[in-house]
């Protein structure tokens, strides 16, 4: 199972909402950082408005932050209200399942067992936990243990819609 890059994005503003709290931020803001289309992150802050997730300011001055703390957004409910398809394999949907071996089949029972169990892993997770600096990790530049640095990768961001 792969998450779609809008749901990724989705993450991400909130995670950069949260980080940004003391502020408004702007969608042109996150695209430069994400290196991703103002329009498609317009999309996700809309979606992320009418979930109440994201309160907006249009104009001069506008932008948006956080309607909710951190520690009440769960990294499952966020997930959920961004994937339009949790169908993993065909018999999941009824109305198109065609598969014989369906009535005997035991396969759809495990795969959705799993899928439950990845949405309780998820839902155990806020986005304040996601977001709050981790003290196992140093910051950049900061030396890991006496005389030796810990390499930071960046993140490479593809481009791509939903």
């Amino acid at each position: 199972m792969r998450l779609s890059d809008y749901t990724d994005y989705t993450l991400r503003v909130l995670m950069y909402c949260a980080q940004h709290r003391d502020r408004l931020v702007t969608i042109a803001e996150m695209a430069d950082v994400y290196g991703v289309s103002k329009n498609h992150l317009m999309k996700i802050v809309n979606d992320l408005a009418r979930q109440g997730l994201l309160e907006t300011t249009r104009g001069r001055g506008g932008g948006l932050r956080l309607m909710k703390v951190p520690a009440d957004i769960r990294v499952g409910d966020v997930v959920r209200g961004a994937e339009t398809d949790f169908r993993l394999v065909e018999c999941f949907d009824p109305s198109s399942d065609t598969c014989t071996l369906s009535p005997t089949c035991r396969l759809k029972g495990v795969l959705g067992s799993a899928l439950q169990a990845y949405f309780a892993e998820l839902d155990k997770v806020t986005l304040a936990d996601i977001c709050e600096p981790s003290e196992a990790l140093p910051k950049r530049g900061t030396p890991k243990a006496a005389g030796t640095r810990r390499a930071v990768t960046p993140i490479r961001v593809s481009r791509s819609s939903r």
